[in-house]
């Protein structure tokens, strides 16, 4: 995890990396999330830190907390999140990459998608 940023809450860039995780299938779709306590030991943060970023992924309907049990990923929250963030990178991010692509002269023939 790269070091927090200071121009957006701590729970949130947790949420956003968990989420990034997620899309990669980690934990799978009914899985178990890691608890509270091994996030926060993981990432070297406040168990309600932690909490409140869990909070966050439920409340956008990918995370389920199982009384007793812990907190799983939903089936579907993959696709959710995916539909989601397609939607966002359309909106906000590839207009500017667009603009910037077309600033530097790069086409689709300059671009390698198989290079990670």
């Amino acid at each position: 995890m790269p070091p927090w940023d200071d121009r957006q809450p701590i729970y949130l860039q947790l949420a956003d990396h968990l989420a990034a995780r997620l899309l990669d299938g980690d934990p799978p779709e009914g899985g178990a999330m890691p608890s509270v306590r091994a996030l926060a030991s993981q990432h070297l943060l406040n168990p309600l830190t932690v909490s409140r970023a869990l909070q966050a992924l439920s409340d956008n309907g990918l995370l389920e907390t199982r009384r007793g049990l812990g907190v799983y990923v939903r089936p579907g929250a993959r696709d959710h999140l995916k539909t989601t963030e397609r939607g966002r990178f359309l909106a906000e991010e590839w207009p500017t990459l667009r603009q910037r692509l077309r600033r530097l002269g790069l086409g689709p023939q300059d671009l390698n998608w198989e290079d990670a």
